[in-house]
């Protein structure tokens, strides 16, 4: 487990802590950054990545010129169970791992069997960027596919999930991954949904190897 990874769950240990021990309600004011980051003894960027991750999952709110909040009471609940989950050690983070290439499976197929979806500009432009080899991030492409299926809660919980494999998928695309990557683009394009999940699991073994 990385150091990123460690602080991230400090933080979220010591928001939880906080939550319970000061009885925050929802709706009450956070601690401010500066708060925290005396608190935990780390860098105020750390802390602000960290509150920006929850608040993409819906666990606080940030209002501009008044600070962050506990968000309402049904999206504590939900991330409650979500946190308690990835807090784990090793094996949770392996299923982890598996649960975000779940959320990315089930956009490829929603994806190949909407027309509208299989024909959005944005394919051509990816698979041109590949063919040229061009510099292209690795997350790019499956966000493009999470944000295509239309579904903004897998997107938050994607997001996140995404946080423990960062540094892999924030690399660029490499040659070994061209072949799988072209397959997988026009299979999506062409609505073929065994053809482009296979291409789609061939690339991230080649990503996974290569780590």
């Amino acid at each position: 487990m990385n150091e990123n990874k460690k602080m991230f769950m400090q933080i979220v240990k010591e928001l939880r802590t906080l939550i319970r021990e000061q009885h925050i309600e929802p709706g009450d004011k956070l601690p401010s950054e500066r708060v925290l980051s005396e608190q935990l003894g780390v860098g105020r960027s750390s802390v602000r990545e960290a509150l920006r991750s929850l608040e993409l999952l819906g666990l606080i709110e940030t209002r501009h010129g008044g600070g962050t909040f506990l968000a309402s009471v049904h999206h504590h609940q939900l991330i409650e169970i979500l946190s308690s989950f990835i807090l784990q050690e090793t094996k949770s983070i392996e299923d982890v791992h598996a649960t975000r290439e779940m959320h990315e499976r089930e956009a490829i197929r929603i994806i190949c069997r909407s027309k509208a979806l299989r024909n959005l500009p944005v394919w051509e432009s990816l698979f041109i960027k590949v063919e040229l080899q061009q510099e292209l991030v690795r997350e790019d492409i499956l966000r493009e596919c999470i944000i295509a299926s239309n579904n903004r809660l897998s997107l938050k919980i994607w997001l996140q999930l995404l946080a423990y494999s960062a540094q892999t998928f924030k690399q660029f695309v490499t040659a070994q991954e061209k072949k799988a990557l072209q397959m997988f683009i026009k299979s999506l394009q062409m609505g073929y949904i065994k053809e482009a999940i296979i291409a789609y699991e061939e690339w991230i073994e080649i990503i996974q190897d290569g780590r």
